[in-house]
Parts: structure tokens; sequence; C-alpha cells
């Protein structure tokens, strides 16, 4: 079939519309809802009008969900098409509260993108809309998070990547008319709702309607206080994270320059989380294995994601028994920057403010949980996305692209193996696991140290090893975005799991894809492959690939420990979870369940 785009003819293939055959053929025609892969509402946002002429006559429709017909005339830029277009942006625009230079999307505003596309010059509207916009929810409640309504525009794309990618629904089209905005359910608040704070809505919404609660000024006031020692660490995915933000290739380890980075805005330790990542292998592997052991509760679930906890504790609490009592890295560095690093560096401990930087914004959330602390004090003070990092470094004046790289030098807590790289990828902390819990139970390395099995970015992948005579095979399971999470979680619930170990990472592809990560305009996740290709190449040329190898790991049990699970260990690297269906779940649950059904 063929229809003319322009005066010029296409191929195109049944059911295919307007907007797709323009965009495969490099016909710009601007839009702002269509955002694959959640293109499950079109015409929302009207922007993408094109003028069509067939039998029927000449009328204005939306080229999203418009399908080609045979024989079909499309004019996508004549004068009538972008008055159109730039009249629909106009009242786009003016019904958003216009407060640019305190957004946190200034300067990074797909709205903002969309009115130069369309040639917009002044707003007829702003005076009539402006109010109305101005009078919805500002929700600061929750801990990682501002929901801000007056800049939303209903573009819906955050409903769907809460709805369709994560199954979390916690997210609903409020009010009517001008007064409608994204509500969160039945909740009386964003922190009291069924929200886990995943972020990932953050990486979609084209506005500052949604977006991470922001702390960097309190990082400078810990930076330019002479009472305050800052300890500074970052995930292992932030390291492949954070080109993004400078123009680096997808993927590209900058792990040197951010190191570099952390020195020159005046950091006084800086410390790896990857260190982290291998401490919580230790304890995770013989925890699980003290499960197997002793008839403990299995399938045993990892712990390190905390928007997995926390949809675990609101959606799913029966599951709870179920996930490794073991800390998450962050949480487990945080435990020990307070307690075995100052007595290592005799510092002060009172003295210590501890900065993380997370390619996630549940990070934030967890630093904040009440377990997660001693005597009321945190022991990790401050969560900071990629995200805010790259914007803190700009107001520094500090550019990563040109910044020579600098070694970690820290002799107590900064070395790592490639076990603690490949945390920041869905399937690395299954592969991880799996290199130590087979030499404990074997007294010599795995063999094949990169398991193929476990490796990919299928949401659910399964594998079957076999881990010596002592247990012999095990079937494991790896899952990441929680609509998968939740079909693993209640197979295990029904007693029909045939999984011994089971690891979820929330975010689609694990940190490498946070909702903590770059934002790349009208496009989701879209350095996935290269960032999880680059951690695996650094894993493959690390001295050390296996955490027990870790020499700073070994020095941390034989000094301090003594050993994985020992009393000490337990009580500093290990925590509890608690249900709060009741508080933000019950009663909305059955109600997101028939809204996703319906859809």
């Amino acid at each position: 079939m063929k229809a003319y785009i322009n005066k010029k003819a296409y191929d195109f293939e049944e059911g295919e519309s307007i907007l797709t055959v323009a965009r495969r053929n490099g016909i710009f025609i601007p839009s702002l809802c269509h955002f694959q892969p959640l293109h499950h509402r079109p015409a929302t946002c009207r922007v993408c009008l094109v003028q069509v002429t067939d039998s029927q006559g000449t009328r204005m429709t939306t080229a999203c969900d418009t399908p080609l017909r045979d024989g079909l005339i499309v004019d996508t830029f004549s004068k009538k098409v972008r008055d159109m277009q730039r009249m629909q942006v106009e009242m786009i625009l003016a019904d958003h509260h216009q407060d640019c230079a305190a957004c946190a999307r200034h300067g990074d505003c797909e709205l903002q993108d969309l009115a130069e596309a369309v040639g917009l010059s002044r707003n007829r509207f702003a005076d009539l809309l402006q109010k109305p916009a101005a009078s919805r929810t500002v929700d600061q409640s929750a801990r990682a998070m501002l929901r801000d309504m007056t800049k939303c525009i209903r573009c819906l794309r955050c409903v769907t990547v809460c709805r369709s990618i994560q199954g979390v629904a916690a997210l609903t089209v409020d009010g009517k008319g001008l007064g409608t905005a994204i509500g969160v359910g039945m909740a009386p608040d964003h922190h009291s709702s069924a929200c886990i704070q995943c972020g990932q809505c953050t990486l979609v919404c084209p506005t500052g309607a949604l977006a991470e609660r922001d702390e960097n000024d309190t990082v400078l006031d810990y930076l330019t206080n002479p009472d305050v020692t800052t300890v500074f660490s970052f995930a292992p995915s932030v390291r492949v994270l954070m080109g993004d933000e400078f123009g680096f290739p997808a993927g590209s380890n900058v792990e040197g320059k951010i190191v570099a980075a952390l020195r020159a805005i005046g950091a006084d330790v800086i410390i790896d989380t990857d260190f982290a990542a291998d401490v919580v292998i230790m304890e995770e592997g013989t925890e699980l294995l003290g499960r197997v052991s002793n008839g403990g509760t299995l399938p045993m679930f990892t712990s390190c994601c905390p928007g997995w906890i926390n949809f675990a504790e609101k959606h799913l609490p029966e599951i709870l028994p179920h996930i490794s009592t073991t800390r998450s890295p962050q949480a487990v560095l945080g435990a020990l920057a307070k307690t075995y690093l100052p007595k290592q560096m005799q510092m002060d401990p009172a003295r210590i403010k501890t900065i993380s930087i997370m390619p996630c914004i549940a990070k934030k959330d967890e630093a904040a949980r009440a377990q997660l602390a001693r005597d009321g004090v945190p022991d990790v003070d401050v969560v900071i996305s990629v995200r805010e990092f790259a914007r803190l470094l700009r107001r520094l004046g500090v550019d990563l692209l040109n910044i020579p790289p600098e070694p970690f030098d820290n002799p107590f807590m900064s070395a790592s193996t490639g076990a603690a790289v490949i945390f920041g990828t869905t399937g690395g902390v299954m592969e991880a696991a799996v290199r130590t819990v087979y030499a404990v139970l074997n007294g010599k390395e795995l063999q094949g140290i990169a398991t193929a099995p476990l490796r990919g970015l299928d949401g659910v992948r399964t594998a079957e090893l076999d881990l010596g005579p002592k247990v012999g095979k095990v079937k494991l399971a790896i899952c990441h975005g929680l609509r998968n999470a939740r079909i693993l979680a209640e197979e295990v619930l029904s007693g029909k799991s045939p999984y011994t170990f089971i690891e979820v990472m929330a975010c689609p592809g694990g940190c490498i894809d946070g909702g903590g990560s770059s934002r790349v305009k009208g496009q989701y996740h879209p350095g996935r492959v290269r960032r999880q290709q680059s951690l695996y190449e650094m894993d493959s040329n690390m001295v050390y690939r296996q955490s027990h190898n870790n020499p700073q790991i070994k020095a941390l049990y034989d000094n301090y420990l003594e050993k994985p699970n020992s009393e000490l260990a337990h009580h500093l690297l290990h925590t509890h979870y608690t249900n709060r269906y009741e508080q933000s779940c019950a009663g909305i649950e059955e109600n997101m369940k028939k809204i996703t059904l319906a859809e």
C-alpha cells in the first residue's frame, strides 16, 4: 500500500499510524505524549496535528492514532497545520505554571523544546489559564520525590510507566477540567500512597511535574563546614552513567574522573560503594547457605534494591520473610563509614557526614529508614542522584569531560572486585553471589566465571547451576521491573516456586536504568545495552573478580567483623522490614487491580 506525505509516496503496512511512517522516513511531526515504548494513550497532547485528504474530504487529525490508508494524502507542514500545532502548544504551555528558572528540568524541558519546534513566539492564552494551573497540588510529603502538579501537562507518560512497566499503579488521573492532574489514588498524600519511589516516572516526565528531591544545598553546607568530615561514595553503575551528563559516549567508564571531581569540590574522604557490594555478597551469600543448610525460609530474595523493598512492604508484605536481611551496599557502607572507617583513620565519627551518589531515587527514601539509623542518627546522611551530582558539578564549575582522572586511594574501603562492579546491572548480584557461594562450598573457584545464563536483558531469566556435591543443582531466577517481580513473588506465595535464590531489581535493566539516572528527551533507557556491556568489560579486566578475594574485605573481617554473619556483622550490616500494606495500600489495592485489568 502507498500513501502520500507532503506530496511524496511512501510504502506502509496495514495498521501503521501516520506518525510511525513519518518518523521512519525522517519526516518531523512535533509530539509530546508519543513516547516509545510507552505510547499506550495516544493523542493526549494533540500536538501531532496533520491535514489529511481522502474521498471524504479534507480534515485535521492527530498523526499518532490515525492509521494510514491506501491513497491517503497527508500534509504535515502547511500554514494551517503549523497554526493549529502552534495553538495547541500555546494552550498546553499556558495550562502550566511557568516558573522555569526554579524548575527541576530547567534547560532540559521537552515542553520548551516543543514550543521552539512549532515556532511559538508569544502565548495568547497565558493570562486565561495560568491561575488555575498555579492552584494545583504541590506535594512534598515523600522523602525522595516532589510532585508539582502546577507543572503537569497531562501527557500521561508517568501513569503509563507506573502501570504498564512497573505494575504498581500508584498514579491516577484525578480531577476534571482545568483542575485535572496526576494524583496518588485514594491516598491523602504522596508519602502515604502506593508509590514505591522508584523514580521511573521522573525519567519520562517531560516537564518538572515529577522530580527527585534536590539535596545539593545540604551537600554544599557540609562541604563548607569546617566541623564536618565529608565521606563521599558512589554506586557501581554511576561510573557508566555520569558520562552521559557531560557528553561522553553511552556507557563510558568515568570512575577516575568522578574521583577527581570529588576531590576538586573538597571531599575529605572518597570511598567506593563497590567495596560495600563485596561485603553484601559475603553477608548475603552466608545467609543463603545458612537457610539452605538449616531449613530456613526459601527461596531467598535479594535485598539491595530499595524500590523492591518498598514494593514488598507496601504491596506484598507476605513475601518479607523470604527477603535477605542483609542491608543494601549503600546502607552497609554508611554503617562501616561511621564505625570501622573512623577507627582505621583515627577520625571522630560524630563529625562524619556520609554522602552517597546513586542512580536511584528510592535510595533517598532508604537512607531515611529508622532501622538504618543508630540512636536516631542515620548511617547515610544525604543521597544525591546522578542528575543532582551533575548539577552540583556544574554549579561549582567542574567539567567532567576535561578533568584528568585520579584513582581511589583510601587503603581501607576503596578496593573492589569485578563481582561488585556488575551489581550495577540486572543479574549482577546473582552472578556475584554464585561466584562466592560456589567457592565457599567447594574450596575452589568457579570455572568459567562469567555465568552466561544469568546475563541478558529479558525481564525474567532462570538458570540451573550445579553448586557442587554439598548442595547439588539449584534453580535461580532473576527479574527486573516490578511487574515481573510480582509474578515471581506470587508464585512463591502460592507454594509453586522451584527456585532457591531470586534477584529482583525494581528498575528495568537494574541500576544502569535507575530512576535517578540521566534523562534523554523522547527516549526511555536508550543507553541500556552499552552500559551493561561496559560493566561486564570492567569485570573481565579486574584483578579480583570474586568478593571473597578482595584484600580489603579480608582485612575488614580479620580486624573488625571476625566473620560473615557474626554478632557484630549482624548488628551493623543487617536489617528488618515492616508491613506497610495497611497504611499505604489497604483499600487501594483492589481498585488498582481493577484499573490495570481494565486496561
